[in-house]
């Protein structure tokens, strides 16, 4: 009986232990704000208006973002240009996330442009239900992964993981702070208007009506949430008769209203009190599908190819992309791996004809399995809205430091530092063994991880045209490139009385392979230096550790090989160093914005471009990255040239650089635009308002450049430098 009789006290017992918890919780839980996610821009925080959740309830969260002076982020139609702030949710079972409650914009002129965004700090709303079944005592998470672009001059996408832990608890606990803060931020949001506006058209213009504005409001401006209804920039004419307000408004280039009302914020001053109206207008039936003159519609984009007026088919693409896989042999980024295939050649000088080709057909597969391995995810990536580039892999500074790391490993495996697999004396056994077949194929298939960031002739167009067709027709012209690639190589094994022409294996061999090992050496330091670039000093850091502990390794697996014992402890400390080493180097090697960095080069940004054309100076715009071989070779070729920078004064060329070396999806969608997948590019823009640039080659010469720079200017050609 008096065990019938404990359990109802003990369940009261622990309500009631529960209740003086959630009584207690302000003291106990963390304070209502995440962890700020910050850059020399923007400092982000989520900021809760709860300390505790109830079950079932609603409440306001809100992404904060502190914007440094000079600069702006962008509201839900960002204007002429930019992207607004988004936020994807993660969040416990049950629970939801409405849409960002927006502030009324401000219209942030960048010459010739108008954007629509915020400058300051700017709190953006958002409501969050709990489900009706959440327990007492659990936790409710919040994870805002959150972005949004930055602008001043030059704009920085930016991003950050924002996340709350919050206790369910019997009632909710307020963050009376927290709640004041977002409580004011939505006392600001548009009021919806008493009324309904009309949208009409009055010649080329439009005619914005709103019959129940008070008549002391002044400083009017509309904001539409669609991007294809008005010229932002446009200045808006504001009428007045009887009660009704008009405002006339320039039509876009893109126009465009596909239902029959039209939505917008308008901002006003009332007695010197800002003031902001959430306004719903009905459109005129003569509006709706209406699109702009064809005049002013934006031209068509082409892939500009080097014949002048042609049109590439697929069968142009798989002939360029053959002819430019080709080339890419000779691209001085590809040249270290094809040292180690020559030598594995001369080891089998001697060897049989079915061993030769063999090796040959397995370097094949290597390139043509990673080939379209990274094709395939390029244009996945791309289906799914990513916007990442031919050579995208190398923008990942882990990635461009492990590649360092097995260069550096080959290198001393050439010198004899340590072997694998087989010694020296067996090669000719080795190779045709399962580590020998192995070997061919890792080499195909390193030699195309490091070819990606060089772009030969007709690659830039080919590429361009496979990265916008459908999946199957894209893979055939990265196939076509591919077989390209790997045709030497493969001809020279099925060629074996070449290789006969080689004297017999001897002392020549040992030093022809130690020499080989330099190239590996000389690459190593080029992709530490391309990540210092990416990283800054904290890259080149985890570089020099992951060679550390990677010779670390070896040395400790070498030394314990002939013992039983102690092979089972060097392997776990083997795999214990790599790891963490693994873990320093993601931790350390973290990508820093990259931007041009020569004193008469500025950084490029669309806007700058358009102001620039606005003033009537000519534009000359170079898509690098620091892993591009071919714009590296092009920098110190053409552009770093004395006659081109004399040219580039006397002519008044402003020099923009577009750095992809880091990740940077602005330069991704502009790259696209010119039929592109990856660098280099290179434009120059008359100096005239919205003129189309030109496409120069992807090698450049100095009197290319000098000759562009006079047909932009409008000059002659004849006095060009030779």
């Amino acid at each position: 009986m008096t065990r019938i009789m404990a359990y109802p006290l003990t369940r009261r017992l622990w309500r009631q232990v529960a209740l003086a918890l959630a009584l207690l919780a302000p003291a106990l839980v963390q304070a209502a704000e995440s962890t700020a996610v910050t850059s020399p821009r923007v400092t982000a925080t989520l900021l809760s208006s709860r300390d505790a959740v109830a079950p079932g309830e609603r409440f306001q969260v809100a992404l904060v973002q502190k914007i440094a002076p000079g600069w702006h982020t962008y509201w839900a139609n960002p204007g002429d240009s930019g992207e607004a702030t988004r936020i994807t949710w993660t969040l416990s079972q049950g629970a939801s996330a409405g849409e960002i409650q927006w502030p009324a914009p401000k219209a942030i002129p960048v010459e010739p442009l108008v954007n629509f965004g915020f400058e300051g700090t700017v709190v953006l709303p958002v409501e969050i239900a709990v489900p009706a079944d959440a327990k007492i005592g659990e936790r409710l998470t919040l994870q805002a992964a959150a972005t949004w672009l930055v602008c001043e001059k030059i704009c920085i996408p930016e991003e950050g993981t924002l996340t709350l832990d919050l206790p369910v608890a019997p009632a909710a606990v307020i963050d009376a702070a927290a709640e004041s803060r977002i409580a004011e931020a939505r006392a600001q949001l548009p009021a919806p208007a008493a009324f309904r506006g009309r949208l009409a058209a009055e010649g080329e213009a439009l005619v914005l009506t709103l019959p129940g504005l008070p008549a002391a409001a002044t400083e009017l401006r509309f904001f539409p949430l669609s991007d294809t209804l008005i010229d932002h920039a446009a200045a808006q004419e504001i009428r007045r008769a009887g009660e009704a307000t008009t405002v006339r408004l320039a039509r876009s280039s893109a126009f465009k209203i596909a239902e029959g009302e039209s939505a917008g914020v308008l901002t006003y001053r009332e007695g010197g009190a800002p003031r902001a109206l959430s306004i719903v207008a009905d459109v005129d039936r003569a509006l709706v599908g209406a699109a702009a003159a064809p005049a002013a519609a934006p031209a068509a984009v082409t892939i500009p190819l080097p014949a002048e007026g042609a049109d590439l088919t697929l069968w142009a693409a798989l002939l360029f992309a053959f002819a430019g896989g080709l080339i890419l042999n000779l691209m001085p980024c590809v040249l270290p791996v094809l040292f180690i295939k020559a030598l594995g050649f001369a080891q089998l000088a001697q060897a049989s004809r079915s061993q030769v080709r063999e090796q040959g057909l397995l370097f094949l597969a290597g390139v043509l399995v990673t080939f379209m391995a990274l094709a395939t995810l390029v244009i996945a990536l791309g289906a799914l809205g990513t916007s990442v580039g031919w050579g995208f892999q190398l923008q990942s500074p882990p990635l461009v430091i492990a590649l360092a790391v097995v260069m550096t490993l080959i290198g001393l495996n050439l010198l004899g530092a340590f072997e694998v697999g087989t010694s020296a004396a067996g090669v000719g056994h080795g190779l045709a063994s399962r580590g020998g077949r192995l070997g061919a194929f890792m080499t195909g298939a390193l030699a195309v991880v490091v070819a990606t960031p060089c772009t030969a002739p007709f690659m830039g167009a080919a590429i361009g045209y496979a990265v916008t067709q459908p999946p199957l027709l894209g893979l055939s012209v990265f196939l076509s490139l591919a077989l390209g690639f790997a045709l030497p190589v493969v001809a020279l094994s099925f060629a074996p009385g070449l290789l006969r022409l080689l004297p017999k294996p001897g002392r020549w061999m040992l030093i022809l392979k130690q020499a080989f090992a330099f190239p590996m050496f000389a690459t190593a330091i080029w992709l530490i230096w391309v990540a210092s670039v990416q990283a800054g000093p904290g890259g080149v850091l985890a570089a020099l550790v992951a060679v550390l502990a990677a010779g670390f390794v070896v040395w400790l697996v070498g030394v314990t090989r002939g013992s039983g014992r102690g092979r089972l402890a060097s392997s776990l400390a083997a795999v214990l160093v790599a790891v963490g080493a693994g873990w320093f180097v993601v931790q350390s090697a973290v990508p820093e914005a990259t931007q041009a960095r020569a004193g008469d080069v500025q950084a490029w940004s669309p806007e700058r471009v358009a102001a620039l054309q606005a003033e009537g100076r000519p534009v000359f715009v170079n898509f690098t990255a620091a892993w591009c071989i071919t714009c590296l070779a092009n920098e110190r070729v053409a552009l770093s040239r004395q006659e081109v920078k004399d040219a580039f004064a006397e002519l008044k060329v402003t020099y923009l650089k577009a750095d992809w070396t880091n990740r940077n999806s602005q330069i991704a969608m502009a790259l696209a635009e010119q039929g592109r997948a990856g660098v280099p590019l290179y434009l120059f823009y008359p100096g005239r308002k919205g003129a189309a640039p030109e496409v120069l080659p992807q090698l450049l010469t100095p009197d290319t450049v000098v000759t562009a720079a006079r047909r932009a200017a409008g000059k002659p050609v004849e006095t060009a430098a030779r």
